[in-house]
């Protein structure tokens, strides 16, 4: 018997390969991995500094041990070039796999912004585990005094690099042509409530601009910004966002958009063919969080054991990692229509914000909350009942 092959072992695909073995014990399953394979939390990347983990602190689970304790055939450092679809084989570094179903777990990249200068290409992402022992080293290495950090994008991965360096030590800088920060998750008034909090850290924020090139000097970097003025810093460190990862199903001929299409069971346009994590686009949703990737594995662990099931998804708050001034968002989509409205009185006197989105039919649809009204997420999440994200 063939195979269930899954591409990736990220949270989506060691979830997946979890949620199957608690189905079933004999279905044979193959993980294929581009990189070492071992388990480790993600989320961690952006907030282990201040706590001092090495990037080898970060391991939780060698793949070794995974797969013996999942009991899955391991491909460590394993490159796929391509799939036969009609035949159900990839073309992989370490031979032709063959599969009776194939998953696709294949993350996401970092979106490279177009810079100019000598040393664009001397700017790092963070996105995986070998990524943050580089950055880690880069930063480690700098032997001036003060320890400059300039971060590209202030969206959720910007604004908790920022509190963690700063937590650390560092100074940094946080660049982005929108008006505030997490404006793609939250409107401007919740946005700038993180604003004295990080400054208090020794975190300056540069909004409205936009990084145009970046050049070597003597001993550090010059950032050129879109107003004509320059900064400078030992690293630079871009956190625009994610792209997920779609070429192998594209160039295989499976139908994409933003993401790998798939349906509510993450079938994709090949029956045969399943797709999860930051590389899906499940029913015209990109969720590239925590909560929903364990939740579509979950249920894609049920169609793949031949039970029938789909991914429904709850409410589900995204946890921003910024301890100098929590954050909780339910997102809401960005053709969303509606409108943001304050949901605090005169007489409240906590410190940060309570706000609600609400659509044309006067139905809460999401939330933001910052500052102490991060700990009403539970009460929150309660009055959205099953109306989904």
């Amino acid at each position: 018997m063939k195979p269930i092959v899954v591409l990736g072992s990220g949270l989506a695909g060691y979830t997946l390969v979890r949620e199957l073995r608690k189905l079933d014990r004999d279905v044979a399953i193959t993980l294929v991995s581009r990189d070492s394979g071992d388990y480790y939390s993600k989320p961690m990347l952006s907030n282990a500094l201040a706590q001092g983990k090495s990037a080898g602190a970060l391991v939780i689970t060698a793949a070794a041990d995974m797969a013996v304790q999942l009991d899955f055939t391991l491909l460590q450092n394993t490159e796929v070039s391509g799939i036969d679809r009609e035949h159900k084989q990839l073309q992989t570094s370490s031979g032709v796999i063959e599969y009776d179903r194939l998953v696709l777990a294949l993350g996401a990249d970092p979106i490279r912004l177009p810079l100019q200068g000598d040393a664009a290409d001397a700017v790092v992402s963070v996105n995986d585990l070998a990524d943050y022992a580089k950055f880690r080293g880069a930063i480690e290495s700098i032997t001036q005094e003060t320890k400059h950090i300039a971060i590209i994008g202030a969206g959720l991965i910007g604004c908790e690099f920022a509190n963690d360096l700063a937590t650390a030590g560092y100074a940094v800088t946080i660049i982005d042509p929108t008006t505030h920060p997490l404006s793609s998750l939250m409107p401007e008034h919740a946005g700038k409530q993180l604003l004295e909090p990080l400054a208090a850290l020794g975190v300056t924020g540069r909004f409205g601009v936009a990084v145009q090139a970046v050049d070597r000097q003597s001993t550090d970097y010059a950032l050129t910004l879109t107003d004509g003025t320059t900064l400078h810093a030992d690293v630079v460190l871009s956190a625009v966002g994610l792209r997920p990862r779609v070429e192998l199903a594209r160039s295989s001929g499976l139908a994409v958009n933003r993401g790998i299409v798939v349906d509510a069971h993450m079938r994709g346009s090949d029956a045969s063919i399943y797709a999860l994590g930051d590389c899906a686009e499940i029913e015209g949703r990109v969720l590239p969080y925590v909560l929903p990737i364990m939740h579509a594995a979950r249920a894609l662990a049920q169609v793949l054991t031949r039970k029938d099931a789909r991914v429904d998804f709850p409410a589900m708050p995204v946890v921003v990692k910024t301890p100098a001034h929590p954050v909780v968002v339910l997102p809401v989509a960005r053709d969303a229509i509606g409108a943001w409205r304050i949901l605090t009185n005169d007489q409240e006197i906590k410190r940060g914000t309570k706000l609600g989105f609400f659509d044309a039919q006067n139905q809460l649809r999401g939330f933001a909350l910052t500052g102490e009204y991060a700990a009403e997420r539970s009460a929150m999440t309660k009055q959205l009942g099953e109306s989904g994200i």
